[in-house]
């Protein structure tokens, strides 16, 4: 199933988007499921399909404004230097990395897939991270690699936007760069993992106004989705409706000679064959 968030009349509902649109679940099982956590998190696949089957669409899937799949995952992990070539991009003659880089993101940070994504006004330095991300279905502390795949209930897709110059403010952390509001974006819904393998390979490409500007396969990744999760159970319970970012290619803007930064106007687009594409416009700040 495709599931995803959005608003009607200015209040949260959650649908599974079908052929023709999209079927609310929110006032077919919300009494036993109120969003997408509480199904994810209860077991309510089967419940949610049940509901749609045989339905005609609601509405329109253009008529709604989407808003990240998961509204208040209790973690939001993002995943850096993951992918062959990243390390190499920052010319320091470093080793590959022996253990996974990692921040958290603040759900205020995001928006939905075709919502505005803020330019801050301090900061001309606003990049793109095309990135596929991994929801959690099952909870789970010191999980095994092998056991890593049944906690997976399925993914979605990130553009793990980043003000540049804001990374460096502090001398161990890039919290402040990666956390301005409304400077990335998650979704536009997520796919089972019965319907899409998360052992893949998956395909992740990024385009700016239609220019690709990364394009790698989850066969690349120096830290595959098993080895994440079993690292970071190893110390925190993992939960339904966490996510976790799984990395960005090579190619983002602040590679580039002159840094290539996103501007009010471009259109930035993070696809994946077997899930979809998220896509948001730049505006400016308010």
């Amino acid at each position: 199933m495709r599931l995803l968030s959005y608003l009607v009349n200015g209040e949260p509902r959650y649908g599974a988007a079908v052929e023709g649109g999209v079927v609310e679940l929110s006032r077919r099982i919300g009494r036993d499921f109120p969003d997408l956590k509480a199904l994810i998190a209860r077991d309510g696949l089967a419940a949610a399909r049940q509901a749609v089957a045989g339905e005609k669409p609601d509405c329109a899937l253009d008529q709604l404004a989407l808003l990240p799949p998961v509204l208040t995952p209790e973690k939001l992990w993002c995943i850096g230097v993951n992918y062959m070539d990243r390390n190499a991009e920052y010319k320091d003659n470093s080793d590959l990395p022996k253990y996974p880089s990692l921040f958290v993101r603040s759900m205020s940070s995001v928006v939905g897939s075709g919502q505005g994504l803020e330019k801050p006004s301090v900061s001309d330095q606003l990049d793109y991270e095309g990135e596929l991300v991994l929801v959690i279905g099952k909870q789970g502390r010191h999980i095994p690699r092998e056991q890593a795949w049944s906690h997976i209930f399925g993914m979605t897709l990130c553009n793990e936007g980043t003000v540049r110059d804001w990374l460096r403010h502090g001398k161990f952390n890039v919290t402040q760069g990666k956390n301005f509001d409304r400077s990335g974006s998650i979704g536009p819904w997520i796919v089972t993992a019965d319907e899409c393998d998360p052992r893949g390979p998956h395909d992740i490409i990024t385009r700016v106004n239609g220019e690709v500007r990364q394009q790698d396969s989850t066969g690349r990744l120096m830290f595959p989705f098993d080895a994440l999760i079993a690292y970071l159970s190893t110390f925190a319970t993992l939960k339904p409706g966490d996510m976790i970012a799984t990395g960005t290619p090579t190619g983002a803007g602040a590679r580039f000679d002159p840094p290539r930064w996103l501007k009010v106007g471009d259109v930035v687009k993070v696809e994946s064959s077997r899930i979809g594409v998220l896509r948001n416009m730049v505006v400016a700040e308010g």
